[in-house]
C-alpha cells in the first residue's frame, strides 16, 4: 500500500485512519481532499491582493540587501516575478541588482 507522505514534515510514516491520514512524527491529520487544497499555496501583497507568476510589482519602502552596500529604493518596479514557496516567497530580477529573493508583504501589485 503506497500512503502520501505528511505535506507539514514530509515523513513517509503516515497511517490512514477511517478516511484521514495520520503523520505519527508531527501528529498532523488530514484527509485526500485537504492534501490537493494544501499544494496549491496563495501568495498576497502587502495590500492583501493575490499574486501570481509573471505580475509586475513594486517595492513599498527601502529594503537592505545582504552582500550590497546599496539599499533596495521604494518604488522599485519588479516586473515578471516567479512564486516559490518558503519565507522568501518570490523569486525575481531586479536591473541593479541581479536576481534576489523578496517577501511578499513588502510588495504591492501593480
Amino acid at each position: 500500500m503506497n500512503l502520501p507522505n505528511c505535506p507539514k514534515c514530509n515523513s513517509e510514516y503516515t497511517y490512514e485512519d477511517g478516511t484521514n491520514y495520520i503523520c505519527p512524527e508531527c501528529a498532523h491529520e488530514w484527509n485526500e481532499e485537504e492534501q490537493i487544497e494544501s499544494t496549491e499555496f496563495v501568495v498576497k501583497d502587502a495590500n492583501g491582493n493575490i499574486l501570481s507568476d509573471g505580475d509586475t510589482v513594486s517595492v513599498i519602502k527601502d529594503l537592505k540587501v545582504k552582500g550590497s552596500s546599496q539599499a533596495l529604493k521604494q518604488g522599485t518596479k519588479v516586473k515578471n516575478i516567479r512564486l516559490v514557496d518558503g519565507d522568501h516567497n518570490i523569486d525575481c530580477k531586479i536591473d541593479g541588482f541581479g536576481a534576489m529573493q523578496l517577501k511578499s508583504e513588502f510588495v504591492k501589485k501593480i
